[in-house]
């Protein structure tokens, strides 16, 4: 019974355009969210190899037992300076560090209220605090307005949101969502995963580039995406942390990641200081491949972040584009639901530092012709 409920779902996705593969990178990259290209820069690279000559392969058990290093308290430490936060806890993916916040802080009494368009890590972290759920339109400051206005609760109060949406490439309105936060005492989390590294005079998000800092309870900042490795790191006030490595359980039960990511990460954050010219360069590339799309006649805005939708609406036709621009040497993927609501299949461009001008002329021409093939313009 088993294999055929699963056989028939398995066919399923086959019938609606939504089965996946698994594709190795090739060609040239516009779909990755290695944004700086950090995850094969030689410094990163020879960081992390001297640090594993040093310390080894593995962390061989959780922080709690034997898996600390005094080089993940070092990083951490480091980090918190970096976001202008009292502390910072390292977990092993930005999935267990959301799960972790939202599970251990969202008791039971209290109210968060939530994007629609939250990650999937978020809504899982959502699902597991027991706090009651409000979920509002997508970027709709006058809807959570509403909210937190007419719905009360005698617990804790909590807005979840991204900073910078992984789909739309849209942003948060933070400041409306910081200014009704700090008037209501609702205490704001957010995730900047495809921010840190990119936005700010120091590069450490959008929180410091729009002066929230103050108005933030705890940001989740991913080390996947401009940082160009692995982990993720959750940063606030001190008492805050204390108690997320008392009570996250992905991170009391989850073994250590490996040290010599401490020592990459060390590094990272010497680039991005180092460097505010690679931040300057992406965003021209990003202004460029989309005002060169407009002028194709494409509904793409002019101004934006580094993350450029191209909707397609049908998933096989989203998949048909895919395919055929990856025949042409570019790398592109198609994003289909449950990664997107449905009806809204699309193409997720994103930018890095590795294109150049040749390169996105020569893209926009290949993705017109092929949105064209499909009959999508």
């Amino acid at each position: 019974m088993l294999e055929t409920r699963i056989r028939q779902r398995l066919e399923s996705f086959e019938l609606n355009g939504l089965s996946r593969r698994l594709l190795p990178p090739a060609g040239i990259d516009l779909s990755s969210n290695d944004y700086l290209q950090f995850a094969s820069h030689p410094m990163l690279r020879a960081s992390m190899a001297s640090a594993i000559l040093e310390a080894g392969c593995g962390s061989t058990g959780s922080r709690l037992l034997r898996g600390d290093r005094s080089c993940f308290s070092a990083i951490e430490q480091r980090f918190a300076a970096f976001k202008g936060t009292e502390a910072a806890l390292y977990f092993s993916s930005g999935y267990a560090a959301n799960l972790a916040v939202l599970s251990t802080f969202l008791e039971d009494g209290d109210l968060v209220f939530f994007d629609r368009l939250n990650h999937a890590s978020l809504i899982d972290g959502m699902r597991l605090g027991k706090a009651r759920k409000i979920l509002f339109a997508h970027n709709e400051v006058a809807a959570f307005e509403h909210y937190l206005r007419t719905i009360r609760t005698a617990g804790q109060r909590f807005l979840v949101v991204e900073s910078l949406f992984s789909m739309d490439g849209d942003i948060a309105p933070l400041n409306e969502y910081a200014d009704l936060c700090r008037e209501a005492g609702v205490a704001m989390i957010v995730d900047e995963a495809h921010a840190i590294g990119l936005y700010g005079d120091r590069g450490s998000g959008l929180i410091e580039s729009t002066g929230i800092a103050g108005d933030t309870f705890l940001s989740i900042n991913p080390a996947g995406k401009a940082l160009g490795l692995a982990g993720a790191f959750v940063a606030g006030p001190q008492w805050a942390i204390d108690y997320l490595m008392q009570r996250g359980r992905t991170f009391v039960f989850s073994t250590a990641p490996p040290p010599s990511i401490a020592a990459a990460l060390d590094a990272a954050l010497d680039l991005i200081g180092q460097a505010p010219e690679l931040r300057h360069r992406l965003h021209w590339l990003t202004s460029t491949l989309r005002g060169m799309l407009a002028d194709q006649g494409l509904d793409i805005p002019r101004d934006g972040s580094q993350i450029i939708p191209v909707l397609v609406g049908d998933n096989a036709r989203a998949v048909n584009v895919a395919q055929a621009l990856q025949v042409q040497g570019f790398d592109v993927r198609a994003i289909r639901p449950p990664a997107v609501p449905e009806g809204s299949a699309r193409l997720r461009l994103s930018v890095n530092t590795g294109l150049d001008e040749t390169i996105l002329r020569g893209f926009s021409s290949s993705l017109c012709r092929a949105l064209s093939a499909v009959g999508v313009r």
